[in-house]
């Protein structure tokens, strides 16, 4: 029989956004996530253009199916007030087998956006970006989750609040286990300057401890965007963090 090894993640589902790869092609960013010993992918959606004739979504699901990897996540998407082309991100989103659409709609898009989340069965996760963007602090995205269905809800960029003075272990808290859906974790260091996870002001483990204690299943992806021409170093050195954090928390 088998043993099953034992995940270093905890229990989380740990994978990675390819923007930290978008130097390299998708072919190459699926096989640096595997060397990474990850299991799942959130896609950029460069990498992986939703708006590629349906033929190229088919030859995309083969490459993926080959690497063995699994895509669970893709953005970050915008939605504005084109409903026809929202219709085509959840066309996409269903066809490859994406759970969750990390995005920036505008508020006028909300409409249409839960009808299509009913729809295909994909809620959509509001992603955060940091000072004076539309989704910058805990309370702008509660305000637009306000009213909306559980199928709207928050992809939580880590280094975003904390650039915007939030801390992120408290937007778990007043979000919950049923507006969480996807999780983007990076680090920086007085606000200002991004850094390799564990070298900047992210209490990770007060985060994963806040994860855990909601029961989150959602996408958890590792985003690194310094050193974009060699990123498998930094990738590395953030992954052995996180493990050394899953451990204490």
């Amino acid at each position: 029989m088998r043993r099953q090894t034992r995940n270093p993640y905890g229990p989380f589902r740990m994978g990675i956004q390819s923007y930290s790869m978008r130097k390299f092609s998708f072919q190459e960013a699926l096989r640096m996530t595997r060397e990474l010993g990850l299991e799942y992918v959130e896609a950029f959606p460069m990498h992986l253009p939703y708006f590629a004739p349906p033929e190229k979504w088919r030859e995309s699901a083969r490459m993926i199916a080959d690497s063995g990897r699994k895509l669970i996540a893709y953005g970050v998407v915008s939605f504005g007030r084109d409903e026809k082309n929202a219709r085509q991100v959840f066309e996409f989103a269903k066809a490859m087998g994406i759970e969750v659409i990390t995005a920036d709609p505008e508020p006028a898009s909300f409409g249409f956006l839960n009808r299509l989340c009913e729809e295909f069965k994909i809620p959509i996760a509001i992603h955060n970006h940091g000072p004076g963007s539309r989704y910058d602090t805990i309370r702008s995205i509660e305000e637009a989750m306000r009213g909306q269905p559980r199928w709207i809800g928050a992809c939580i960029d880590t280094a975003h609040l904390l650039r915007s003075g939030e801390n992120p272990v408290e937007a778990v808290r007043r979000f919950g286990k049923e507006r969480v859906h996807a999780v983007h974790i990076k680090d920086v260091k007085d606000r200002t300057q991004y850094t390799r996870l564990g070298k900047g002001d992210l209490d990770m483990v007060g985060f994963l401890r806040a994860l855990r204690q909601i029961d989150f299943k959602g996408s958890f992806a590792l985003e690194y965007e310094e050193e974009p021409d060699e990123p498998m170093p930094a990738l590395r050195e953030c992954l052995q963090a996180l493990q050394e954090a899953v451990r204490r928390m």
